[in-house]
């Protein structure tokens, strides 16, 4: 039976989601289920209770809190890997357009040191066989003292994205480099996230 709280899957040519034409091709049909359409409150607490500072954000899709960020004046630096995306996200930074790139993030260097990295679901996005190269390139990123902050999709999924991880999992993932230091419960999560994300700050080591 169907989930009345999910929208209809479109019959798409691309299953890989480790393609760019995997996210092109939901993001010209407008099939964007991880998409909150707005700046989350746990994201709005974070930043209140700190100064501006360096950020990068992987995976941006349609760039909300980028737009949130730069138009208060942190300097911020937005990519995605795939063309759909970076449009979208470029059509709604509007003056602000600039900081977004097409870029791998495996491959990308920024163009300062980051002080904190935006996580919104963008490790969920990678399948499974990704997570290590994940958080070693987290890990290469970020400098000691530096932070890995946002949401964390928690509990294995069958099938993804997006690609749920077992709290466990994610401990072992990330805990040889970076030191958890603040978890909190998200209420304003939207319906493909709902009751599983986790506020999660890790600093790394």
């Amino acid at each position: 039976m169907s989930d009345p709280t999910q929208p209809a899957v479109p019959d798409f040519d691309n299953r890989d989601p480790n393609s760019p034409g995997f996210w092109d091709e939901r993001f010209a049909e407008r099939f964007m289920p991880w998409d909150q359409s707005g700046v989350p409150e746990a994201f709005k607490t974070f930043v209140a209770a700190r100064d501006a500072q360096n950020v990068l954000i992987p995976g941006c899709g349609s760039a909300y809190e980028v737009l949130y960020l730069a138009e208060r004046g942190w300097p911020v630096r937005a990519i995605d890997f795939a063309p759909g995306a970076v449009e979208a996200a470029r059509k709604q930074l509007g003056a602000h357009a600039a900081v977004v790139e097409q870029a791998d993030f495996f491959a990308y260097q920024p163009p300062f040191a980051i002080d904190w990295m935006y996580e919104r679901a963008f490790l969920c996005a990678l399948p499974r066989d990704r997570w290590r190269d994940y958080a070693e390139r987290m890990a290469t990123l970020l400098t000691p003292g530096a932070l890995l902050a946002g949401f964390f999709f928690i509990g294995a999924t069958p099938k993804g994205p997006p690609f749920g991880i077992e709290r466990g999992d994610l401990d072992a993932l990330l805990s040889p480099h970076f030191e958890l230091i603040e978890e909190r419960e998200v209420g304003d999560s939207i319906p493909v996230f709902a009751g599983r994300e986790r506020w999660m700050t890790w600093r790394r080591s």
